[in-house]
């Protein structure tokens, strides 16, 4: 069980986007789904987050139902992100440019106990963008390979 520190991250997001600004905010919650999250159940994959009417929504998070739980809720629903107003101006401008979305990147418990979702506007990277990353990763992993055996 979970009392403090993180339920799960959004390591795909990190994968396909450039991340720019990341936000911290509350998320409004039923208790079961609390209860879950406190077991560790929670997915991020494939989510995002939108601005409708003037109010955040995180949508496509699943939350699968407490096993000890009686109420049926939807897994998928779309729950509402407690911000600032002007925090929500900013993310709705931002993402009705082209090529931005939101995206949430992990979802923890703080020092008090509350749940948390760290959000992120992101720009979608390109193939190319894919492929060098991968390169540079492979180059850097080579060098140290090299540093490590001229040390031995």
């Amino acid at each position: 069980m979970i009392k403090t520190g993180t339920i799960s991250t959004n390591n795909k997001a990190r994968h396909l986007y450039k991340l720019e600004d990341e936000i911290e905010a509350g998320i409004v919650l039923n208790g079961d789904e609390v209860k879950s999250l406190r077991m560790g159940h929670c997915d991020l994959k494939d989510s995002f987050v939108e601005v409708i009417n003037g109010q955040a929504y995180v949508i496509d998070m699943n939350i699968p139902q407490y096993a000890m739980s009686h109420l049926g809720s939807n897994p998928k629903r779309k729950r509402k992100l407690l911000l600032h107003k002007l925090q929500i101006r900013r993310l709705a401008a931002k993402t009705l440019q082209g090529g931005y979305t939101c995206v949430p990147i992990s979802i923890y418990f703080n020092d008090k106990g509350f749940v948390k979702i760290r959000i992120a506007i992101a720009y979608g990277k390109k193939q190319f963008e894919h492929k060098d990353q991968i390169i540079r990763r492979d180059n850097e992993r080579e060098l140290s390979r090299a540093i490590k055996q001229r040390e031995i």
